[in-house]
């Protein structure tokens, strides 16, 4: 049995990609006493609530991270929490990097202290590859709120509250993927933009970023950067495997976007370990003490980018991989 089992959870952003698959996953897998919807949008849940049946076990919370007493009121009796909201549109980030600043940082702040006010036993954020050695705002901000949630073990160590942080990186599949985007296009016989034909991205579906975050759940001891294992692609390819045939032009990489995305820096390498399908990356400092059973050094100079991966998704893998997804 998990430690989800019998558990109540709570998802901030719980009506996003993730949310919605997270909650599939433990409602059918793991028999949960209750699962809290944290979230803004009232249109969002109610759809979600029609698509669920109502299901005694799901409660559904309007509300927003920036707010810390609403979080302290959702979060009573809460077990395990899963913070998966954020702002994340890189270009947008640019332009509002106030409103990024208050949702990514302070709200995150907000989960991490309203989590230990309530007694909650572990929490996981999820972060992006955008987090390591960011170039852009976005990033910026998802770098502040793992560094908060990892420290935050230093905070909650006489309380007992756990804090982890997930990373990986692009969702085939989730909102805002550029996947219905490319098939438009080519619906249209319109070309398909390119950014840059040598860039390349790391590769994730959303069962299985569902199913890393619940076994992270069940091996973390706090303060733990976790990191899979994951293919990348080449862009071409996907747009490939997305529109046989179908003409793609080159723009020019947008501001704030990298040729090749890095989930472990050089400087971070010096404290990963590596596990059979996961990279874990310790904290600066860990006062209160943990072990990773059976974790292995990387090498010396080692980083975690796209371009050097040594699991590679080809144009047929990437085909196979939308038509087992319904994509």
């Amino acid at each position: 049995m998990s430690r989800l089992s019998g558990s109540s959870l709570f998802i901030t952003g719980g009506t996003g990609s993730f949310g919605k698959a997270f909650l599939a996953a433990v409602l059918k897998d793991h028999e949960p006493s209750r699962v809290v919807i944290y979230s803004r949008d009232e249109l969002k849940q109610y759809e979600m609530r029609l698509s669920l049946g109502d299901d005694p076990r799901v409660r559904y919370f309007i509300g927003d991270i920036r707010d810390r007493d609403r979080l302290r009121m959702a979060l009573h009796g809460v077990d395990y929490v899963v913070h998966a909201a954020a702002l994340k549109q890189v270009d947008t980030a640019e332009y509002n990097p106030m409103e990024y600043v208050k949702t990514n940082i302070l709200g995150s702040e907000n989960v991490m202290l309203a989590s230990i006010d309530a007694g909650v036993k572990a929490v996981i954020a999820l972060s992006t590859d955008k987090a390591s050695s960011p170039v852009n705002l976005y990033g910026a901000t998802k770098l502040t709120a793992d560094k908060l949630f990892i420290s935050g073990n230093h905070y909650s160590s006489t309380y007992g509250t756990k804090f982890s942080v997930v990373r990986y990186g692009n969702v085939m599949g989730s909102r805002g993927s550029v996947i219905p985007f490319f098939r438009g296009l080519a619906e249209r016989g319109e070309p398909l933009p390119i950014t840059d034909e040598r860039m390349t991205r790391f590769w994730i579906t959303l069962p299985q970023a569902v199913d890393f975050v619940v076994r992270s759940f069940e091996s973390m001891n706090g303060g733990e950067l976790y990191v899979p294992r994951i293919p990348s692609m080449r862009v071409v390819d996907l747009a490939e495997a997305i529109a046989p045939g179908t003409d793609m032009v080159e723009t020019g990489i947008r501001p704030g976007e990298k040729l090749h995305e890095e989930m472990i820096s050089p400087e971070d390498s010096r404290r990963t370990l590596l596990q059979s399908d996961r990279y874990v990356v310790l904290p600066t400092l860990a006062e209160w003490g943990f072990t990773v059973p059976d974790g292995v050094p990387v090498p010396d100079g080692f980083s975690y980018t796209s371009d050097s991966n040594d699991l590679w998704l080809s144009v047929e893998d990437l085909r196979r991989m939308l038509d087992e997804l319904g994509l």
